[in-house]
């Protein structure tokens, strides 16, 4: 057990010939100097936080473990245990604060809109608890599934074991690709630019095309009051 933790937390020396920079530097450097450890802390944070992309985190961490610098199963432990332990906090959200609460306070974070969690509700009510599973695989609704998974009194337990197996399967196609993608870095990295300015974008659309929806929903609430 032990040995299992040191190898997941030890450190790697850093890639000196890389010159990747923007998210994926970021991701990188972090990965380096937390080893597996760290791809579970990222996981934690892109499960929590939707909008941070495990598309840009698992590939990095596939690349490292074709590099022989990260165990490729440790890669896979520490990507799902991550996954479990984010949605494991929203789960308990939802449970404590029931889906409406959870709703409200969910949708005040960035780029993170009520049609989403409605979304995830909808999906959660429509396929039961198998949802869980297979939301996991779902762009959009991957996190957000967990929120109405907890305000449904599902069991924890089997909460758990099937948003582990969903989130291996998502982790181990992202960090096989990285992994395919090992010996072809050099191709990669050379346009990690328009990787990011590719990922800064949809970020940018999604953040505007919030932005634009909020104000329909306020215009429409208000020409449906009626004056005073």
């Amino acid at each position: 057990m032990t040995a299992a933790v040191f190898a997941l937390a030890t450190p790697l020396e850093p890639i000196t010939e890389s010159d990747m920079g923007g998210l994926s530097g970021t991701v990188l450097d972090v990965v380096e100097r937390l080893g597996a450890l760290g791809v579970g802390l990222l996981t934690v944070a892109e499960t929590v936080f939707p909008p941070l992309p495990s598309e840009v985190i698992l590939p990095v961490a596939g690349y490292l473990a074709e590099r022989g610098r990260l165990s490729l199963v440790a890669v896979l432990v520490a990507a799902t245990a991550g996954a479990v332990v984010g949605a494991w906090l929203l789960f308990l959200a939802g449970a404590r604060l029931g889906r409406e609460r959870s709703s409200q306070l969910l949708s005040r974070l960035p780029l993170i809109d009520r049609e989403d969690v409605e979304r995830a509700m909808d999906w959660f009510d429509r396929h039961g608890p198998w949802a869980v599973l297979l939301g996991r695989l779902v762009p959009g609704v991957r996190s957000l599934i967990s929120l109405p998974a907890g305000a449904s009194a599902m069991s924890f337990s089997r909460f758990t074991v099937l948003t582990a197996v969903g989130s291996l399967l998502w982790n181990a196609a992202l960090v096989g690709a990285g992994y395919a993608l090992g010996t072809q870095w050099q191709t990669v990295e050379r346009y990690s630019g328009v990787i990011d300015a590719a990922v800064y974008t949809l970020l940018g659309v999604g953040a505007a095309l919030l932005i634009a929806r909020r104000v329909r929903g306020r215009r429409r609430v208000r020409s449906s009051t009626p004056p005073p």
